[in-house]
């Protein structure tokens, strides 16, 4: 078995061969590589293994052209990146996410599927994009803006990094709204999903945060009046299951004064 080399250096963007052991990009790098390797059955199993499902409505919601750049933010430990990927054979993702940790569970499957030459895995912040402006066809983030210090920002950077007519697909976890059809959704996000993650993780206050961020994520509604302030036009707002997760589209305008 081969192994990557060891890490070197840590400028912000840098592949993940380059990026140093214990970095912290945006603030949440630490915490989440203190969960890394159990990370993808942890979300199998708080979620009965929709996520997948949901992961790839985004992918279909991205509306990609042929040979499309895409980036993933947060990726975490690739899933999104490695669907994309499949899903369109002609496409190129890059896969960033400022957990060195997760990124390093992320290249060995990423290995696995034989996508080293069309997935790159980068350390990087959501609030401070490495790449030049225009420079995708479309940005995704699965179930990571709730943990980003300051959404408002990404989100410009979001809008600043796609092409004009880009679309900009964002999948997170939310709370339902209070409700007779919504009480064991609600019951699983603020009591199942932190007391069973932490029995299986072993880290019960990467969970009890995990908890704390859905409960003080935004509105669906007020979420997607930020994209609006970022410059995205929102195309569409789609809740999943009762509203513990939902789906924001939006478009980068074709006409966008990128000097803002």
């Amino acid at each position: 078995m081969s192994h990557a080399p060891e890490p070197t250096s840590s400028p912000v963007g840098a592949p993940l061969a380059q990026a140093a052991a214990g970095d912290v990009l945006g603030g949440s790098g630490a915490m989440f590589d203190g969960i890394a390797k159990r990370y993808d059955l942890l979300n199998r199993v708080m979620t009965f293994g929709i996520d997948q499902r949901w992961r790839r409505r985004a992918i279909a919601l991205l509306a990609l052209p042929a040979n499309a750049r895409v980036l993933d933010l947060a990726t975490g430990t690739a899933d999104l990146a490695i669907m994309t990927a499949q899903l369109h054979p002609d496409a190129h993702v890059t896969a960033l996410d400022p957990s060195r940790g997760m990124l390093a569970v992320g290249a060995q499957k990423v290995a696995a599927a034989g996508l080293q030459t069309r997935v790159s895995l980068v350390v990087g912040d959501a609030q401070a994009l490495p790449f030049p402006d225009a420079s995708f066809d479309g940005v995704t983030m699965s179930y990571g803006i709730r943990n980003v210090p300051n959404r408002l920002v990404a989100l410009r950077e979001m809008t600043r990094v796609v092409r004009p007519g880009g679309r900009i697909v964002i999948l997170e976890a939310t709370e339902p709204e209070p409700g007779l059809l919504t009480w064991g959704a609600r019951l699983h996000i603020r009591v199942v999903v932190p007391r069973l993650g932490a029995w299986l993780s072993g880290a019960p206050a990467e969970y009890r945060y995990l908890q704390k961020s859905i409960s003080e994520f935004p509105s669906p509604a007020a979420f997607a009046e930020l994209m609006r302030q970022a410059g995205q036009d929102v195309v569409a707002v789609v809740p999943l299951l009762l509203g513990v997760s939902h789906l924001w589209v939006a478009r980068v305008p074709q006409r966008l004064d990128r000097a803002k």
